[in-house]
């Protein structure tokens, strides 16, 4: 599934997706007056304060008795993440990666072997006062000098142990004036739009997700390299 939580009356959950893509609809308009991937009028800039941000992980974490961890997006992403940590245990991979954690003593007696986590991932932009939840696999391959950290994202959530999570993690959101934005409702491109240098960059159309919230294709798997003498 993409993250569709209302599964008990078709009704309300047309409902919710006309509200939901309403709020997309004017936030593209907003944000895009040339309908044109890369010109975005980021004068309008929504993003939640550092504080907010902070509170929301905390409340996660209370609320899905789950650790939960921000990290900040990079220059090409005009977004913000909190990985809620759905399977496996702290230290976990994240911590290390984007939090200067020491690493742990299991992981430097286990050359060859591989970690596994899963998290979900919620994104959230700085654009506009929404944000959308993807599940995501971290695997961490060990090796004689260092770690290979794999970040496969899929577009959506999917595992069934997971969506007990997702429910409460959406409806409190709200709270924090974002708007949910179901998966699999923004993984495909915005009639009318134009994809710029996107297409240039990664050979196909930017879905919604990349006018929202970052650049790269929402299902594209990322590595990081942890040398072994290092924290992060």
């Amino acid at each position: 599934m993409g993250g569709c939580t209302n599964c008990k009356g078709k009704e309300g959950c047309d409902d919710h997706k006309g509200q939901m893509m309403g709020t997309v609809e004017q936030a593209l308009a907003d944000l895009y007056p040339t309908q044109t991937w890369g010109e975005a009028h980021d004068v309008i800039a929504q993003g939640l304060p550092a504080d907010e941000l902070a509170g929301l992980a905390e409340e996660l974490a209370a609320e899905l008795k789950a650790a939960t961890f921000v990290r900040h997006g990079g220059d090409d992403e005009a977004c913000d993440y909190i990985y809620v940590l759905s399977l496996g245990r702290t230290p976990c991979v994240v911590q290390v990666r984007d939090h200067g954690v020491e690493i742990p003593d299991e992981w430097r007696t286990a050359d060859g072997s591989t970690i596994s986590e899963l998290y979900l991932r919620v994104v959230i932009s700085h654009r506009a006062r929404v944000a959308a939840v993807q599940q995501v696999a971290i695997d961490l391959v060990a090796g004689q000098d260092g770690y290979l950290v794999r970040e496969s994202p899929r577009a959506g959530v999917y595992d069934a142990p997971l969506l007990k999570r997702l429910q409460k993690l959406v409806a409190i959101l709200p709270a924090y004036d974002l708007t949910h934005l179901d998966f699999g409702d923004i993984a495909h491109a915005p009639p009318g739009f134009h994809a710029g240098e996107w297409r240039a960059l990664y050979g196909a159309e930017p879905s919604i997700a990349n006018y929202l919230f970052y650049a790269q294709p929402t299902t594209m798997i990322s590595t990081t390299y942890l040398p072994a003498g290092v924290a992060s």
